[in-house]
């Protein structure tokens, strides 16, 4: 409860009333108070756009973006409530009149609007409680979502910003001044906030930005390289994988063939590397997403992609390996015979571990791998190099796995192997037997070797106490 209190504290971002500069001439509508205790300005409400002539609405939306670069503190609910009131009705007014596409935009509202974005969202993010308490870091799965106090009104900026992105009436090549790569980056750097809310709003717009500003794209992808090499090889918490790999999930989709060697590499040395990190469920199914649109882009990925899962593959952690097997049948069904020969050995050599795993999920997931038609035609035009692999699996599971649906599941493997080719199936379970004859005398003879020698010892004591004696 305390670390919770203290997590709490650490977040009220405290009132700013930063007014300074705001108003450029005498038509700002936000008055001072002259008391020094009132750290906070006074906003004066203006008249809505929609009641002006056209012509002097351009003027009139650049008082309004005045009046919403106002910041308060909203941990307050009490505290300048009206001032608070008025800016809420500003940013609507200015939400619904981007929105309703009345004309060209000014260079000066192109500006401003970039400006007035940029000091309501862009701030620092609250440190995590075992940043202020000194206690261990917990599991980013574990931890409750954050609601960020403020998000009502933050929640209007980032629609106006989305709006403001969207608008056909909002030109690239004006617009790409304002929205540029210090923006970009600003804008990343919020994808590690706590609010699961504010995360989904950045997702959209980002995506959106790289949608629309084309000579932004390439800054934007090396950027999104550099988050991931820093979660990977440094800190291992960062909240805005998962978002930021559904936007990835589109781009990848979009990419023209043949594929770029910069897109290769991006798979190769951030993508599957991002396998490695203990919280990889939280963004896993982001990930497996891009991966198979990478070898269904380009099939001869597939052996990269697949020899990639199997350099990060888990040797503890039992969930990892479950989600490591369900992403490896996505791969597959996309797969073709070529790409599956080059990497079926280190493959199903690593499947024959999961089959005899004592995890009964682990197992379960593996055999599960049988149900796939794809696949088990793989298996079918290659089953004299795997059924070796992977009989000795398939027998310790029918002998003593503890688990009877493993017993169930295996006893169908088993059967389709037979019906495949029952002759090899008949010389795999000879040389299984073989071996296991030659391993019990082996053990046998091992025994005897240590009987001898226990014999041996038991006869030199008995001399030298005679002799003692």
């Amino acid at each position: 409860m305390f670390n919770k209190i203290i997590k709490r504290g650490s977040r009220a971002p405290g009132p700013k009333a930063e007014a300074a500069g705001l108003a450029s001439d005498g038509e700002a509508a936000v008055n001072h108070a002259s008391s020094p205790a009132a750290a906070a300005p006074q906003i004066e409400s203006l008249p809505l756009l929609r009641d002006v002539p056209a012509p002097e609405r351009p003027a009139l939306a650049l008082r309004k973006l005045r009046i919403c670069a106002v910041l308060f503190d909203f941990s307050d609910t009490i505290e300048l409530a009206r001032d608070k009131e008025v800016k809420r009705q500003t940013m609507l007014e200015l939400v619904d009149f981007m929105q309703s596409g009345s004309g060209r935009l000014t260079e000066q509202v192109h500006e401003e609007l970039a400006r007035t974005v940029a000091v309501n969202i862009f701030r620092a993010l609250p440190p995590a409680s075992h940043e202020n308490t000194g206690a261990e870091p917990a599991d980013l799965e574990e931890e409750d979502p954050y609601l960020d106090p403020a998000w009502p009104h933050l929640q209007l900026v980032y629609e106006l910003l989305l709006r403001y992105v969207v608008s056909s009436d909002t030109e690239a090549k004006v617009a790409k001044r304002y929205i540029d790569h210090s923006f970009v980056l600003r804008l990343l750097d919020l994808f590690d906030s706590e609010d699961p809310r504010e995360r989904e709003y950045l997702k959209t717009i980002l995506h959106r930005i790289y949608g629309k500003f084309m000579v932004h794209r390439p800054f934007i992808r090396k950027a999104i390289n550099n988050i991931f090499y820093r979660f990977i090889f440094e800190t291992e918490r960062y909240r805005g994988i998962g978002e930021l790999l559904e936007i990835l999930g589109s781009v990848i989709n979009g990419f023209a063939l043949p594929m770029k060697e910069e897109h290769k590499l991006f798979l190769i040395r951030a993508l599957i590397p991002l396998h490695k990190p203990k919280p990889v469920a939280m963004y896993h199914q982001q990930l497996s997403y891009c991966i198979v649109q990478f070898v269904e882009k380009d099939f001869k990925l597939a052996d990269t992609v697949i020899r990639g899962l199997l350099k990060y593959w888990p040797v503890t952690n039992c969930q990892k390996e479950v989600l490591f097997l369900g992403e490896l049948e996505e791969v597959l069904e996309v797969t073709q015979p070529a790409e599956f020969q080059r990497c079926m050995v280190p493959l199903f050599k690593q499947i024959a571990r999961c089959l005899s795993s004592s995890h009964f999920q682990v197992a379960e997931r593996a055999l599960f791998l049988w149900n796939n038609d794809h696949i088990i035609s793989l298996i079918a035009q290659n089953r004299g190099v795997i059924l070796p692999i992977l009989f000795e699996a398939l027998e310790k599971n029918m002998q003593g796995h503890w688990n009877q649906a493993i017993h169930g599941l295996t006893a169908n493997v088993r059967k389709m192997f037979f019906d495949m080719d029952s002759h090899l199936f008949e010389e795999c379970q000879r040389q299984h037997l073989d071996k296991e004859e030659k391993a019990k005398y082996l053990e046998e003879q091992r025994e005897s070797a240590w009987r001898s020698i226990e014999a041996a010892i038991q006869s030199k004591v008995s001399e030298d106490m005679v002799l003692a004696n």
